[in-house]
């Protein structure tokens, strides 16, 4: 055996040494990132959250503090359901009631945030301030809506429609895209004496103020204008819309501000 022949061998041993464990590390990253993804706490507050005052609209268990928009006993029998510590609208089932999803409680001055999905060009919506009494058939009568849509949605290149605005009434005041189909979006409402701001993914998309004249007459030049009580009031109900897509909601917190 020569002297070269041990140098080669050696060094053979070294290189796929040195690869098992470029490999080994490799792997150990992917899992723990895999893991760590599966294991990420959803639907819960940290401390700091709790000193500032936010409080979960959605436990992740249960559909506790909601019910169906003026049909509250039918809400077990509605297209909403809890799966896998998500709000789930099983829109797509006809056996299921059909019907918006709304708190049980008022609010006025708030910080809203919650996490969202819609199905593949899936469009949808967030109700602020919705009157629920019988002389409205729907949460749209009374409440401005935070547009939600998935990018493959036709709406996405119609100015009015596009993820986080006003919809209907203001476009984009920066523009941002929703993610799509499969991953995650973050929005956030903040009303508070009837300045409304609303955010997507961190982006400021649309800001109103109700008490405005401005904003009466965008209401009255737009198809709303028909509506005599749509959006006249900072106090109401929030709703998730039952639009004819699937949807998906976790991590619902609301301060009051």
């Amino acid at each position: 055996m020569t002297k070269a022949f041990i140098c080669f061998s050696v060094l053979t041993v070294v290189i796929t040494a040195s690869c098992n464990t470029d490999k080994k590390k490799a792997f150990e990253i992917s899992r723990s990132k895999e893991l760590a993804e599966k294991n990420k706490v959803h639907n819960k507050l940290l401390d700091i959250e709790i000193e500032q005052g936010w409080s979960l609209l959605f436990n992740g268990e249960s559909l506790k503090g909601w019910h169906l928009f003026n049909n509250p006993d039918s809400t077990q029998f509605s297209a909403w359901e809890v799966k896998d510590g998500m709000i789930f609208c099983n829109a797509t089932d006809e056996s299921k009631i059909f019907g918006d999803l709304v708190t049980d409680k008022v609010y006025e001055n708030y910080e809203l945030q919650f996490d969202w999905q819609m199905a593949l060009r899936g469009n949808g919506g967030i109700f602020i301030n919705v009157q629920e009494t019988p002389e409205y058939v729907a949460t749209y009568n009374t409440g401005v809506e935070y547009q939600l849509l998935e990018p493959e949605h036709m709406d996405t290149k119609t100015p009015l429609k596009r993820p986080g605005t006003i919809w209907g009434l203001s476009p984009q005041l920066n523009t941002v895209e929703a993610n799509p189909v499969g991953e995650w979006n973050t929005s956030r409402i903040i009303q508070q004496d009837g300045k409304i701001q609303f955010y997507l993914n961190g982006v400021l998309t649309a800001e109103e103020d109700i008490n405005s004249i401005a904003w009466k007459n965008k209401v009255a030049n737009s198809k709303f204008k028909d509506a005599p009580d749509f959006g006249k009031t900072s106090k109401g109900k929030i709703a998730f819309q039952n639009w004819y897509f699937e949807s998906w909601f976790r991590n619902v917190k609301i301060r009051e501000l």
